[in-house]
């Protein structure tokens, strides 16, 4: 199931030797954890997310944080709640399917590497959560990419041309796939993500 592709650890961002923030993505949202101090009321805190920027703070007091955002959100469908001392942000991407290598633009960047775990992840999400849904039309074209792209798939998209294995078993789990050579982009893959 998808849930089981959610993200196995969050990022830190770290300046001058201190946790700034933690942070995690899903396709549809970017995921944002401050650990907030213990002394403060929890009614003083403040959180201010615009298409492109995010403010955190305590109320009479300059921001903790004060960021354009990598990328814009949706802010009718963003917010923030308190937790147990974190802040937890939920950014509703505006463009599902983008991968983010830091929620602020310029800072706490994924080296290389992990950008591109991050982007096999994904892809493997919105793999789990488009292919195999009962009502999408599989074409040729997208299961000879889709071959190309991943070894441990290719016996799947051969049972699912020549068996209805897949259509009873709707749930099939991609959480243990790999890509061998590059991994596309989640957002463009296959002609994009529709909506709807």
């Amino acid at each position: 199931m998808a849930e089981k592709l959610v993200p196995e650890k969050s990022h830190s961002y770290i300046h001058n030797g201190q946790k700034v923030f933690d942070w995690d993505q899903t396709l549809e949202e970017m995921n944002m954890y401050i650990e907030l101090p213990a002394n403060v009321p929890k009614k003083l805190f403040h959180c201010k997310i615009d298409s492109k920027h995010v403010e955190v703070g305590i109320k009479g007091n300059p921001p903790y944080l004060n960021h354009e955002l990598a990328f814009p959100v949706k802010t009718d469908c963003s917010f923030w709640t308190l937790e147990d001392n974190i802040m937890h942000i939920t950014l509703q991407k505006r463009d599902k399917g983008q991968t983010w290598s830091s929620p602020i633009m310029g800072q706490a960047q994924l080296d290389p590497y992990n950008a591109d775990l991050e982007q096999r992840r994904l892809m493997l999400q919105r793999f789990q959560e488009e292919i195999w849904l009962p009502k999408v039309i599989v074409t040729s074209r997208a299961l000879h990419e889709v071959a190309q792209l991943c070894h441990s798939l290719s016996l799947i998209l051969h049972l699912l041309l020549h068996c209805d294995l897949f259509l009873q078993n709707p749930g099939f789990d991609f959480s243990q796939a790999q890509f061998s050579g590059n991994c596309p982009d989640p957002m463009t893959f296959m002609g994009g993500i529709r909506s709807g």
